[in-house]
């Protein structure tokens, strides 16, 4: 499979083990992003549905400012837009899941990819654009729910074999620019890793292993939200970066049709423990049940988007 520069590619529901994710290492904390109307906009956006009845959607984000969401229901530009999980969005038409949409726009200048938890310029963009759009409208609402809260494992303290603290400074690697080994904004962004690998850089998903490199536990946290459908609490005390790689077998398998027409999607081995059995482990984290206030987002009208 080749990787186009910047390029992400969500199959099914973004779901862990389920998905393909590359993200950034530079996740902010969860700040509520500011209102759509002072935000950016993109310079022009084009939208149109999409009839293919193919099962994978698309995101990708290109040199130039360019965005692109191929087959996306418009519950998963929200998701995309506002950073939540399917859990935390209440409300809404039936067409939300089984429409499906072509996204293409353009901002001006370069937009940096985003993680986890993060919002950047993109999501601000995506913000407005549903509500010019799609006339879409929403309120935040706190809610207590259940959620899984990530704890240490052992008694002592002592982490697992696959985890160990970060040697590399990505952020200073990013800021040296496109020399050789750079990876400023004009670099290349890294190889994805093979199975069992760890990237240097940010968080790599694939089905059925998550590899990071020089990450915090929060946003490792924040990742695996996607795949217990709770959010996940990061209560473990460990603060600084870490490098670690998780293998396991996946709940569930994509359905035919989750990959783009090309991409053959790799073999899962039915013999690696369960995700949550993985954690203990290979990384000395465990998950367990909890309640919580979680802020979810409420829709109060979206609309059919208004022709090109």
């Amino acid at each position: 499979m080749e990787w186009p520069r910047r390029f992400v590619y969500v199959f099914g529901a973004l779901a862990i083990g389920f998905g393909l994710v590359v993200t950034s290492s530079s996740l902010d904390a969860q700040n509520p992003p500011p209102a759509p109307s002072a935000s950016p906009v993109f310079e022009v956006a084009s939208v149109k549905p999409n009839k293919s009845g193919e099962g994978f959607i698309r995101f990708g984000l290109q040199p130039g400012g360019r965005f692109t969401a191929q087959n996306v229901p418009a519950r998963e530009l929200i998701r995309f837009a506002y950073n939540v999980q399917p859990f935390q969005i209440e409300g809404g038409p039936g067409w939300l899941n089984s429409d499906r949409f072509d996204v293409t726009a353009k901002a001006e200048g370069d937009l940096p990819p985003t993680g986890p938890g993060q919002s950047g310029p993109v999501q601000l963009m995506m913000q407005n654009l549903l509500a010019d759009r799609f006339k879409l409208k929403v309120r935040r609402e706190t809610k207590e729910m259940p959620v899984y809260e990530l704890v240490l494992a052992r008694s002592d303290g002592r982490l697992g074999k696959q985890i160990e603290p970060s040697t590399v400074d990505c952020a200073a690697m990013r800021g040296r620019g496109a020399g050789p080994g750079g990876r400023g904004p004009g670099g290349p962004p890294p190889s994805p890793p093979q199975p069992g690998e760890r990237p240097q850089c940010g968080m790599f998903m694939g089905i059925g292993s998550v590899g990071a490199g020089d990450v915090t536990i929060e946003q490792l946290a924040q990742l695996l939200s996607q795949g217990v459908r709770r959010m996940v609490v990061d209560k473990t005390g460990l603060t600084g970066r870490y490098s670690f790689n998780i293998e396991f077998t996946p709940d569930q398998m994509p359905p035919p049709g989750a990959a783009p027409p090309g991409v053959q999607l790799p073999a899962v081995n039915p013999d690696k423990p369960s995700m949550f059995t993985a954690l203990q482990e290979q990384l000395g984290l465990k998950l367990e049940s909890a309640r919580g206030q979680v802020e979810t987002l409420v829709i109060d009208s979206i609309e059919q988007p208004t022709p090109d």
